[in-house]
């Protein structure tokens, strides 16, 4: 499963702040509680364990256990999209998973098995504040999503530029409800070797998180730069470490 992270909002917008309507139809994705118990511990005891090594996870502790939460891991491997789950899933905070995609991505049988693992389509190829909205109903429901915040799958063990999509999708939807509280949570994943075999071990860092409503002070692009700068600069200092 390919992930994308959040994509960057049309340049032209001067503020964040839109009226949101009462339901995206376009977007069906859900969780499936029969598929997500069958399918994550096959993950989980079986697959991950079986392949890799060693896997280590650190900072779990900074994880909620409820309220608004964006994951933006570092993207290294199509791995990670099981390494989540395992990290940060129900067997750690008691939640679901909801990641974001392309739109590509959710046609046919796999894309009933994303939809219906949570996963929910952005169209990359037509970025606009309409694309988000799924995502910021997400968080006004309080839910925890996964996006990978540098645009695609990078083995060369450097963080890379941060797109602006993720911090005007977090700072849109505190501003849509002021008190959310919406977090983002900065991970490292690594590989070593950088791409994986078998055996090969993982590390899964977890930072601290960054407080949304810090930024989210007069909903311009102003503040989507700062929260963008700073968690390209959280990204770093863990995946140095």
């Amino acid at each position: 499963m390919r992930h994308t992270p959040a994509i960057a909002i049309d340049s032209s917008t001067s503020s964040l702040v839109k009226p949101m309507p009462a339901k995206v139809a376009s977007n069906t994705s859900r969780v499936s509680p029969w598929l997500t118990s069958l399918l994550y511990p096959l993950g989980h005891y079986i697959v991950l364990p079986f392949y890799f090594g060693k896997i280590e996870i650190t900072g779990q502790e900074h994880l909620p256990k409820d309220g608004p939460v964006i994951l933006a891991p570092t993207h290294r491997s199509r791995w990670d999209a099981l390494m989540m789950p395992y990290s940060t899933g129900q067997r750690v905070t008691g939640r679901d998973l909801r990641f974001m995609v392309t739109a590509d991505e959710v046609k046919g049988l796999q894309g009933w098995f994303i939809r219906h693992l949570g996963g929910f389509a952005v169209d990359i190829k037509h970025p606009a504040i309409s694309s988000l909205r799924y995502g910021v109903e997400l968080l006004l429901d309080k839910q925890m999503l996964v996006i990978f915040p540098e645009g695609g799958i990078f083995q060369d063990g450097e963080v890379h530029p941060i797109k602006p999509g993720l911090a005007r999708l977090a700072i849109q939807a505190e501003l849509s409800k002021p008190g959310l509280g919406v977090k983002i949570i900065p991970m490292s994943i690594r590989y070593r070797p950088r791409i994986p075999r078998w055996r090969s071990r993982v590390q899964v860092s977890i930072s601290p998180p960054l407080s949304v409503a810090d930024y989210a002070t007069g909903g311009g692009k102003k503040e989507a730069r700062l929260l963008t700068a700073d968690l390209e600069m959280a990204l770093k200092k863990i995946d140095d470490n």
